[in-house]
């Protein structure tokens, strides 16, 4: 496997495989290598931070071995997730006639999905799941919203997600879950994390 390695900051290092779909499961092997402390996958790269001491040489021929030896699989997925879904997002009515559905057929159509958590940013537990069907890619809004609801569900370009908590963005709002996403009382918090397959279901 291709491996891009650069240095991150004094102990870590920056993964970027040649093949984007590798991400997963370049996170999965990076967590099972001695003196990796911490492993954060992104849409096309990985971050591994290294234990104090421990020198990145050679941290890119081993990590290409163990996704190796793991068989060649494109994504590692973990358990799912069905996040029950009140369609009746804002802008529900507009992105359907925008990819040429009515709402109940957009709505249908995001439920198909197989979704997987491929990162998480922007805030915590603001999951990335990929799976979104092509036909369903849309921009985001030309102007964002200065406050998005709590448990908002959204498109955006290749992406679907979930707004853990209050704030603003960009993305197309179909509907809502009641689901916490953030609970700072759960481990870990977020209830989306890498690797987590999501099923959306209509309320």
């Amino acid at each position: 496997m291709t491996l891009r390695v650069l240095p991150y900051g004094e102990d870590a290092v920056l993964v970027e495989p040649a093949d984007p779909g590798r991400v997963l499961a370049l996170a999965a092997a990076a967590r099972d290598l001695p003196g990796v402390r911490e492993v954060v996958p992104a849409a096309r790269t990985v971050l591994l931070v290294l234990d104090d001491g421990q020198s990145p040489d050679g941290i890119g021929d081993a990590l290409s071995h163990a996704a190796a030896d793991r068989g060649g699989e494109r994504e590692i997925r973990g358990d799912e997730v069905v996040l029950d879904v009140h369609y009746d997002g804002a802008d529900l009515a507009d992105t359907a006639a925008e990819v040429g559905l009515d709402a109940d057929g957009l709505v249908r159509r995001h439920c198909a999905g197989g979704y997987v958590v491929a990162f998480c940013g922007f805030a915590p537990g603001f999951a990335y799941l990929t799976g979104l069907a092509e036909s369903l890619h849309v921009p985001r809004l030309p102007q964002p919203r200065t406050r998005v609801p709590a448990g908002s569900v959204g498109i955006a370009g290749e992406f679907t997600g979930v707004y853990p908590r209050p704030s603003p963005g960009g993305w197309r709002l179909l509907g809502h879950t009641d689901a916490a996403l953030w609970d700072l009382n759960r481990i870990p918090p977020a209830l989306l994390t890498p690797g987590t397959r999501v099923r959306f279901r209509p309320a």
